[in-house]
């Protein structure tokens, strides 16, 4: 059994960015939420979402990530499953997205940084305000968050069995759950 706060002190002593630790939170969110609609194991999608780039602030080139942090997995006793969908996340990784854990964390990992984006460009800077048709629109202006690969976003939909729109409301409502931790809860946040 694999425990969330020792995964959360793995993620924190590999990494210092608030932004990534966030991203990192928004991905187990989406994860954890897709594996209660498949019926799949919450805790392990969860944590997998959780540590998919905990090694990419030390490790950041394509020969280290995400390697790196699948050799530290291997040696504190994450399970081959968990391990190989994050290396599966990396497209240059060799690894074929098979399962449906490992679909979904790619399918989940640029959307949830798009979404994020999308968020912090409104008035509020809350999620409350993104609905998944703006996402879509947004998606086509190149300018905006450039460094999120849209083939990705698409592709991920796709591979998974979702309608794209469907996937980018899914991932919203999944992390507006964690509003206020991801920075993203607008008015409503707390000082």
């Amino acid at each position: 059994m694999m425990d969330r706060d020792q995964a959360w002190s793995l993620l924190c002593e590999y990494t210092q960015s608030e932004s990534l630790r966030k991203h990192m939170l928004a991905v187990e969110a989406c994860m954890r939420a897709y594996a209660r609609k498949f019926g799949e194991d919450e805790n392990k999608w969860g944590i997998t979402g959780l540590l998919h780039d905990f090694d990419y602030e030390k490790y950041p080139t394509p020969a280290e990530h995400p390697f790196v942090g699948n050799k530290i997995l291997e040696e504190r006793g994450y399970p081959e499953e968990v391990r190989r969908a994050i290396l599966s996340h990396a497209d240059y990784s060799g690894v074929k997205r098979e399962s449906q854990m490992e679909k979904t964390l790619y399918a989940c990992d640029e959307i949830a940084g798009f979404i994020t984006a999308s968020a912090l460009v409104k008035p509020n800077k809350s999620l409350a305000e993104v609905e998944a048709k703006s996402v879509r629109k947004k998606m086509k202006d190149k300018a905006f968050a450039r460094s999120v690969n849209r083939d990705d976003i698409i592709n991920g939909a796709a591979d998974l069995g979702v309608d794209l729109e469907e996937h980018i409301a899914f991932c919203i409502e999944a992390m507006k759950g964690i509003a206020a931790e991801l920075g993203l809860a607008g008015a409503m946040q707390a000082n």
